[in-house]
């Protein structure tokens, strides 16, 4: 049945916040959805995950949500919580028995990475976004070029630097393979924390030690100097369709994309949406976004970046629960492509539902099988 043509009104479970970086990235993106989500539709209960990863409920999350500071929030309910239960920081979903869908707004550790996703699993509840398998693939940007690679999608060249090859890392052996200047890469982050382009062996050494405060497992990729920043946004589940793409133009004296112009200042940043490219060059982005989303298991949405270089584009990675900010560009790629804020908020609600009512077809035991 189509969950979203009943009469009652659809419980969603709005979980933000986060213990990563863009904790209040995520708190962005929370207010826009829930502000767009028509409330005739939806009953909306709030959760945020708190700095230090406990789930906070409803009434607090809303404390917080209507300008009340954090920390005080935080304060206020963290002494109450007996964390002698291992499962302590979760017990506020038990506040509310009828959640029917969950929208998980956590960008970056915990929320992109599969975790929550395993949650949602474990509860048998429909939620936003690719499951726990693609999302923890997605997230590791040395798994998803790997999976490119395999199958044939243009990516940056690169190598990874661990714990026990770091000295054979040296910046003498990977500049001979990729160029004097690279890009320095947690495997594991997002947002361009810990992430550093290294024009000589003091910058990459100084950038392989901060890359290792955010994760054990680092990227080293060649840079494309100059290149054009191009981004898709993908919605489906298996009938997936490709926004028309947008361009991000950094000021010269940025030397990427990173934090501060995604998320906090984007004065600086201007964006071209659309961006109007050669029919060709449109259609092979659209078409290794398309690829790239089936190749990955994704489901849902995602946002696809790429670099361009002389007509020639390098996908460089995707973000499977991307920022819906008054700055971010999934929304505002399909805006331009036709589906307004409210609508895409509804496209991503039947997805989940339809993305559930197809798993929960498939059988996990044998004996369950229907004769034949």
């Amino acid at each position: 049945m189509d969950n979203m043509m009943t009469s009652e009104k659809i419980h969603i479970g709005l979980l933000f916040g986060g213990n990563s970086s863009e904790h209040d990235v995520s708190k962005r993106s929370a207010h826009n959805i829930y502000d767009a989500m028509d409330k005739n539709k939806y009953e909306v209960s709030l959760f945020m995950f708190t700095k230090e990863g406990v789930l906070l409920g409803d009434a607090a999350s809303r404390r917080i949500f209507d300008g009340e500071p954090e920390a005080k929030v935080v304060a206020d309910v963290l002494p109450t919580i007996d964390f002698t239960n291992p499962l302590a920081n979760i017990m506020s979903l038990t506040e509310v028995k009828d959640i029917d869908l969950f929208y998980p707004v956590i960008h970056g550790n915990m929320g992109e990475d599969g975790t929550i996703q395993g949650l949602f699993k474990l509860l048998d509840k429909p939620y936003i976004g690719s499951d726990v398998r693609s999302s923890a693939i997605s997230f590791d940007k040395d798994l998803t070029k790997k999976m490119l690679t395999l199958n044939n999608i243009r990516n940056t060249k690169y190598l990874v630097v661990k714990a026990n090859n770091r000295v054979e890392m040296s910046y003498a052996h990977i500049s001979k393979e990729l160029g004097d200047v690279v890009f320095i890469k947690p495997a594991n982050q997002g947002s361009s924390v810990g992430i550093h382009k290294a024009h000589n062996e003091k910058e990459f050494l100084e950038g392989i030690e901060d890359a290792f405060l955010y994760d054990t497992k680092i990227l080293v990729e060649e840079s494309i100097e100059n290149p054009d920043e191009i981004e898709c946004s993908i919605l489906g589940n298996t009938d997936l369709k490709a926004s028309k793409l947008g361009a991000v133009i950094v000021p010269k004296s940025d030397v990427f994309y990173d934090y501060n112009n995604k998320f906090v200042d984007a004065s600086g940043v201007e964006f071209e949406m659309p961006v109007e490219l050669p029919d060709e060059l449109t259609k092979e982005i659209q078409d290794m976004s398309l690829r790239a989303f089936e190749v990955l298991g994704c489901r849902g949405l995602a946002r696809i970046d790429f670099l361009v270089k002389d007509g020639i584009p390098y996908l460089g990675e995707l973000n499977t629960l991307p920022g819906f900010t008054n700055i971010s560009l999934y929304p505002q790629l399909w805006e331009v492509s036709g589906i307004g804020y409210s609508e895409l908020i509804d496209k991503l609600i039947q997805l989940a539902f339809d993305e559930h009512a197809a798993v929960k077809e498939l059988h996990y035991d044998f004996t369950e099988l229907p004769e034949i």
